[in-house]
């Protein structure tokens, strides 16, 4: 579902693949990285701990290393000439600490771990003194989306399964159940009802040409895939992503409230707004909401104000900007954003919930016209026997 690609539980890289970001297409990093939030959000949250009882940096980390061996950390594992623990890569990050590296700059030289709202964030921090603070304020984001996915993912499991097992009993039925029965039918030279004879016409398809379906699905799927990653096909995605309905509106909620959180926490972390701005239009990851953050990020260059800057682009409610403007004039913009996000965070979960609960009535509907067909089908040559007797 495309409101799941929006919301990442992982950090997940492979394969350098190219990305638009912003005017630019950037080519991801060739380390292969898979780092979950959540055990990513517990580091950070362990290190501010650390960090507000009054332990210098470097010991702290040194006890996080000693934290992730006691516990085993195996699950985690970060490649780059080799496979390491989450715990080899903190004893590194230390390392380059101990050395008179800065926290940020460390956490820079990992970018398929700690991307640019991450190390931006800590560098904020520790030019200001408040690098306890930032790190909390980072779990407290990373845990919210950590939460959010999967709270996602529970609603859309159950409907899910369902889809599949549905129509893995009608194939079922077509390929294997079907043809026994209507062989039947055919061996007494009857002339059979449209609704049997229909029904045996797609099991013999079905039967026969299976292999053929797989792999045109298959290909149909590869295809897609291929197309998404060039330029103009992930455009014409993006676009078409926004205009379904439900759907639509739902994808443009979860990116209104990813660059509303986003930014909003950078800018509560001190980060400049520039600077903010630039950050928050690298997470996007619908292609018109990243061109429109391009628009807003060169007005407020040039000296408009963020809320206008939002308001011409179009794609942003009213209440948005409304908030952003009454965030300028009261000094707290990032109280703002971060009640935007709240706001559409929430709507998202709840809608994706509804959505959900709408989606099983639908599922068991079609399953159920679907073998109220077949038995049908194979019902009414029976009758006709009997009333022929």
């Amino acid at each position: 579902m495309p409101v799941m690609e929006s919301i990442r539980d992982e950090v997940k890289i492979g394969r350098p693949v190219i990305r638009a970001e912003g005017r630019n297409a950037v080519p991801a990093s060739p380390s292969a990285v898979l780092v979950r939030t959540r055990d990513l959000c517990l580091v950070t949250r362990q290190l501010a701990s650390l960090l507000k009882a009054g332990m210098p940096l470097v010991p702290a980390l040194s006890a996080m290393v000693e934290q992730l061996q006691s516990t085993g950390s195996k699950k985690n594992r970060w490649r780059q000439g080799g496979d390491l623990s989450l715990a080899d890569l903190v004893r590194k990050i230390r390392d380059k600490v101990n050395t008179g590296t800065s926290l940020s700059r460390a956490l820079s030289d990992y970018p398929d771990i700690f991307g640019p709202l991450f190390t931006h964030m800590v560098s904020a921090g520790e030019a200001a003194g408040t690098l306890e603070e930032v790190l909390s304020r980072l779990a407290d984001t990373l845990e919210r989306r950590s939460r959010l996915l999967s709270q996602l993912k529970a609603a859309l499991v159950y409907p899910t399964l369902m889809a599949i097992v549905a129509v893995a009993v009608v194939v079922f039925l077509l390929a294997y159940v079907v043809p026994g029965l209507t062989a039947v039918f055919l061996e007494m030279n009857r002339s059979l009802p449209w609704p049997t004879r229909g029904l045996i016409s797609i099991s013999e398809f079905v039967k026969q040409y299976w292999m053929a379906l797989w792999v045109v699905g298959f290909v149909v799927v590869l295809g897609l895939s291929a197309a998404v990653r060039t330029r103009r096909g992930k455009a014409l995605y993006d676009d078409l992503q926004l205009s379904l309905p439900w759907i639509g509106p739902l994808i443009l909620k979860a990116e209104i409230g990813r660059v509303a959180r986003t930014l909003g926490t950078l800018l509560g972390s001190g980060v400049p707004v520039l600077r903010a701005l630039d950050i928050t239009g690298r997470l996007l990851r619908n292609g018109r909401m990243e061109r429109a953050w391009v628009d807003v990020a060169d007005a407020v260059r040039t000296g408009d104000t963020l809320s206008h800057a939002v308001r011409r682009t179009g794609m942003f409610p009213p209440l948005v900007y409304h908030l952003v403007a009454t965030g300028e004039t009261s000094g707290s913009v990032e109280q703002g954003l971060v009640q935007v996000a709240d706001m559409y965070d929430n709507d998202v979960q709840t809608t994706v919930k509804t959505l959900a609960s709408l989606v099983e009535p639908i599922v068991l509907l079609v399953m159920g016209l679907v073998v109220g067909f077949i038995v049908l089908a194979i019902l009414l040559p029976i009758f006709d026997i009997n009333q022929a007797m």
